[in-house]
């Protein structure tokens, strides 16, 4: 008894030490930007690497895994203890020692998440780093960048493998594909350097189809999970994004953006069609709020190879329509917020505003 005191004593102490290194972290990091980049590229930067060499050794994500192991020892050994308590008259200081191992759990997950995430929220921007700055752009010259991703799209959509439907399909290697757009991505732009693991496609991708996600980062193992189960054109930019988050670019619009920039600059034209198509949905949305009248001229030019992708794209994510995908679209929105992020999932679309400076700083 006395070990199992002095057990639950040395839990405590180790959880209060954490939480308060998991909250003194964050504050350093959100009054020091500095110190956050120091931290992305030297001690992250080793996370991921050591990570990476790990989990790239199993084709499955292990965060999935483990969270349903998490899930089935909660739920047994809760089980466990109202059987003691109730069947049992087993000793209620069982409670206590329960609650505390819960406590401290969660408190190794927490600091797991400020370690590999948190932190990187008070990162300098891709946009700072990379100096490609948004700046101010009338309808017309985003109807310039929509006309633009409209011929690349058209051009790329005869590229492309279709099955009988004539919906794109993808390759096998896709997720080592991903890795390498990536790593190529990064002798452009140096913050994006580095290993990457590679993406891992969820085994039951149908609870983030019901959450209308295409994607996870896991701070927990440092992995890139997407949504196996979505229309292919989804899947290159998703694995891009996610790895994205990985090297520390928290902010959505920024992954998305690296993503596009990814894909695009791929030399196989499904990488290219994924970046493309997926840029140009968030264009041509930003055009419709801009210029209807601009929007419709426009959207009657798209090939019809295309329009075969963005059905079977609405298609797919109408079956899980419904009160979880929206409590999920909460969910995330309040998590942005909390993080800095004050459009919250309204984020995702301000990728616009740097599709719009690459194209008139690089491009046009």
């Amino acid at each position: 008894m006395n070990k199992k005191k002095s057990l639950n004593k040395f839990k405590i102490i180790l959880t209060l030490l954490l939480f308060a290194a998991s909250f003194l972290l964050l504050f350093i990091a959100s009054k020091s930007s500095g110190f956050a980049q120091w931290y992305r590229q030297s001690i992250y930067a080793a996370c991921v690497w050591l990570t990476g060499k790990f989990t790239n050794l199993f084709p499955f994500s292990l965060s999935e895994i483990l969270l349903y192991l998490l899930v089935l020892t909660l739920l047994l050994s809760g089980l466990g203890l109202l059987i003691r308590l109730f069947w049992k008259k087993g000793d209620r200081k069982n409670v206590f020692s329960w609650l505390t191992n819960l406590f401290f759990s969660a408190n190794i997950l927490f600091f797991l998440y400020v370690c590999n995430c948190g932190i990187n929220y008070h990162n300098l921007s891709f946009a700072e780093t990379s100096n490609i700055t948004p700046q101010e752009y009338s309808a017309a010259e985003l109807n310039e960048v929509c006309q633009w991703l409209t011929e690349e799209v058209n051009a790329l959509s005869t590229e492309v493998k279709r099955d009988e439907n004539g919906v794109m399909m993808l390759a096998p290697d896709t997720a080592k594909e991903a890795t390498e757009v990536m790593a190529s991505l990064g002798k452009t732009y140096p913050e994006l350097s580095g290993t990457y693991a590679r993406p891992k496609g969820l085994l039951l991708s149908e609870i983030l189809s019901y959450q209308h996600l295409s994607g996870i980062y896991s701070p927990f193992t440092i992995e890139a999970n997407y949504n196996q189960d979505m229309t292919d054109y989804n899947i290159p930019f998703t694995m891009c994004h996610e790895l994205a988050h990985l090297r520390g670019f928290m902010s959505e619009d920024e992954a998305n953006f690296i993503a596009f920039l990814a894909c695009s600059g791929a030399e196989d034209s499904s990488f290219r069609y994924s970046g493309l198509l997926s840029g140009w949905i968030y264009c041509m949305n930003a055009l419709y709020k801009a210029d209807p009248a601009a929007h419709a001229s426009l959207r009657e030019t798209l090939s019809p190879a295309c329009e075969a992708d963005l059905r079977a794209n609405s298609e797919f994510w109408n079956r899980f329509d419904g009160k979880v995908a929206e409590v999920s679209n909460k969910v995330n929105d309040t998590y942005l917020k909390a993080n800095g992020q004050e459009e919250g999932v309204m984020r995702y679309n301000l990728m616009v505003d740097l599709v719009v400076a690459y194209y008139q700083q690089a491009i046009h």
